[in-house]
């Protein structure tokens, strides 16, 4: 009887003991099964890391833009859910709000907003500066991507991007867009010319034609393997994602690389680096969504399968291009593109800049964005980006 108390006393301790290790091991398992360690509140307070090295005062919101456009059957991307959509956004007000213009700033691909996080004070001087994340992007809504054609996908970023405008009960602004967020903002202008009163497209995607050199590539067995993980949406988000707990350390040697060993002008020094990096691998580990429109807007080597120079001559609104020198999207491009334009437009280029011109140079960069925006700033201000910016026009139309 007493051994039976004995064990009866001995039992619950053990029980407790093992209940415990068992614990330890389902959360061990969970950990470790959760593969990809980020999360949308990672990608929130990434993005409120990185903006601690800018020093003007925001305001960071997300934007409703509702289920779907008004008046279609379709909902964002063919969403079975009736749930709202959102547009991450980060306002950074000029403190002569009253009459500053303003500027709406919009990434490229495999981008966030946070990428300009160089650009907001220097630039807030001069601009009520708006920046988003595209719909699918970022810390912005990323509902299941559904598209099957070009037309499909393109209205999904021009519409969500003018739900976005109707929300926030824009009026006209200045439309700056980078690489692939540089052909959604082309897009937008083509079909709603009436809010943007000049455009800044800085090394945008789409212009450039395909090289007779990329089409011979494409014909043997190295391009036709290429092309069909191209065609498959095989996205370096993918890729990322697919390293599981290995992802962040490859993203902090890329940005280390791209912008340190590599960089074409003023390297990120080292919390700039580390900030970035952190925020780049959570905005890239995030679900799928906006990423995969990547096979229906470009064929192969980032070539538009419906080329913005086919367009140019339907343009409407007053346009500046810039490219660094060192950008491996051609600004030849630009300035055929400009040639065809019945309004005015120009192509300026920076020196010590590559394709993340804004990043590499940034007091160039905005030099050339002020000297773009002449019209709508005070006189002082052209002159200001002449003597302090280190860029030159390769082609103007303007008077």
């Amino acid at each position: 009887m007493g051994l039976r108390r004995m064990a009866d006393k001995v039992n619950p301790a053990s029980s407790s003991a093992a209940a415990a290790e068992a614990s330890r091991d389902r959360l061990w398992f969970a950990s470790w099964m959760r593969w990809i360690p980020t999360s949308r509140s990672d990608i929130i307070q990434s993005e409120q890391r990185l903006l601690t090295l800018v020093k003007t005062p925001y305001v960071q919101e997300q934007v409703n833009i509702g289920s779907g456009p008004p008046g279609s059957k379709v909902r964002w991307f063919r969403s079975a859910s009736n749930q709202p959509r959102f547009i991450n956004t980060v306002t950074f007000e000029n403190k002569n709000a009253a009459s500053a213009p303003t500027l709406v700033m919009v990434h490229g691909y495999a981008a966030s907003q946070g990428f300009f996080f160089r650009n907001f004070d220097a630039l807030a001087a001069h601009f009520r500066i708006i920046a988003i994340d595209q719909l699918g992007w970022g810390a912005s809504s990323r509902p299941d991507f559904t598209c099957t054609s070009t037309e499909e996908t393109e209205a999904w970023f021009i519409d969500s991007f003018e739900e976005w405008r109707k929300a926030k009960n824009l009026d006209k602004f200045i439309l700056l867009g980078h690489s692939f967020g540089g052909y959604v903002a082309a897009r937008y202008a083509l079909k709603h010319p009436e809010h943007v009163q000049h455009l800044i497209l800085v090394g945008p995607a789409g212009f450039s034609p395909e090289s007779d050199r990329f089409i011979q590539f494409r014909s043997t067995w190295k391009g036709a393997v290429a092309n069909f993980f191209w065609d498959s949406n095989l996205t370096p988000q993918a890729i990322i994602r697919s390293l599981g707990p290995w992802g962040p350390n490859l993203v902090r040697r890329y940005t280390g690389a791209r912008f340190g060993t590599y960089a074409s002008g003023n390297i990120l020094n080292g919390q700039e680096s580390t900030l970035l990096s952190d925020y780049i691998y959570h905005t890239l580990a995030g679900r799928a969504s906006g990423e995969l429109c990547l096979k229906y807007i470009f064929k192969f080597g980032a070539f538009a399968r419906s080329p913005l120079q086919e367009s140019a001559p339907h343009w409407k609104v007053p346009t500046s291009f810039i490219y660094g020198v060192d950008d491996w999207m051609d600004y030849k491009g630009g300035i055929e593109a400009s040639k065809r334009m019945k309004v005015p437009s120009e192509v300026i280029r920076v020196r010590k800049g590559g394709h993340f011109v804004f990043l590499d140079n940034a007091v160039a960069f905005h030099a050339a964005v002020l000297y773009s925006c002449r019209k709508h700033l005070p006189e002082t201000t052209e002159k200001e980006a002449k003597d302090d910016g280190d860029f030159f026009p390769a082609f103007s139309s303007f008077d």
